[in-house]
């Protein structure tokens, strides 16, 4: 390939402003949050998620660009970007694992300041086969809607690939929505021993993974509506989709051991 940078088929990234300003962002929400917990005033959270988002959009715009029109992402490339969502996929899974750990520690053997109960006394949990149980229909469709995406664009059957993406999207969504219903009814908060702080981090985590999940596959249906796709090259898709299915998982062990076996 032959390039400003030399005759070679890697990618040597131009001077981009997004990492600072990304880094930037990130430390503006968290004083943003500690600002609104201590002081009530979200005026520097407000302003961090609007630098974030905005910093989402134009990184992604380039990156689309080099993907796309510049044709930077050649197979090598692609090869990279492939073992680097693996490895990340992989730093979640052990992320995960630690909320994992300090729910069946205390669980197993719960100790006396709990009343060596679990789940402690008066704590009400949730049913597990009213919304969680609805949640995790929702969430197991959503992996056979991006797979019969992923397929669609593999036979180059755009219209179909439109539609199953679309629906996955309206899934995340309402997954979202029935999530933040549980919430708000919750019997107990974040605050309500080590049982509440466990659950809320655990699945509110997760939340935010569903959320962020979502965002991903929305720009790929935008992408995928102005024809960035074809049957050879999509690796921003199949990114999404191996994140979207590793959220899936995660939601299936949280179900079967904190709302279920937990509960």
């Amino acid at each position: 390939m032959t390039s400003s940078h030399g005759f070679h088929p890697y990618h040597l990234v131009d001077m981009s402003p997004w990492p600072l300003t990304g880094s930037i962002s990130a430390m503006m929400l968290t004083t943003g949050l500690i600002k609104w917990f201590h002081q009530y005033n979200m005026n520097l959270l407000i302003l961090s998620i609007f630098a974030i988002l905005l910093t989402m959009y134009q990184w992604w715009r380039d990156i689309t660009r080099e993907g796309t029109f510049q044709g930077l992402h050649t197979s090598v490339v692609i090869k990279g970007l492939r073992w680097g969502m693996i490895l990340f996929i992989a730093s979640e899974v052990l992320f995960f694992f630690s909320f994992f750990w300090a729910f069946f520690h205390s669980s197993l053997a719960p100790t006396i300041e709990i009343g060596m109960n679990w789940p402690p006394y008066g704590i009400q949990p949730f049913n597990p086969f009213q919304i969680p149980l609805l949640n995790t229909t929702i969430l197991l469709s959503s992996g056979a809607t991006v797979t019969w995406a992923h397929h669609a664009i593999m036979e180059a059957n755009h219209t179909q690939a439109i539609q199953s993406l679309g629906l996955t999207i309206l899934l995340g969504f309402y997954f979202t929505l029935l999530q933040a219903f549980e919430y708000i009814e919750a019997p107990f908060t974040i605050a309500d021993s080590v049982f509440g702080s466990t659950f809320f981090v655990a699945t509110g985590f997760h939340g935010l993974h569903v959320i962020i999940g979502t965002s991903f596959l929305l720009i790929c249906f935008l992408r995928m509506f102005f024809c960035h796709f074809s049957s050879n090259h999509h690796v921003g898709f199949e990114a999404a989709a191996w994140y979207w299915h590793f959220v899936d998982v995660v939601w299936l062990f949280l179900y079967v051991f904190i709302y279920w076996w937990g509960g």
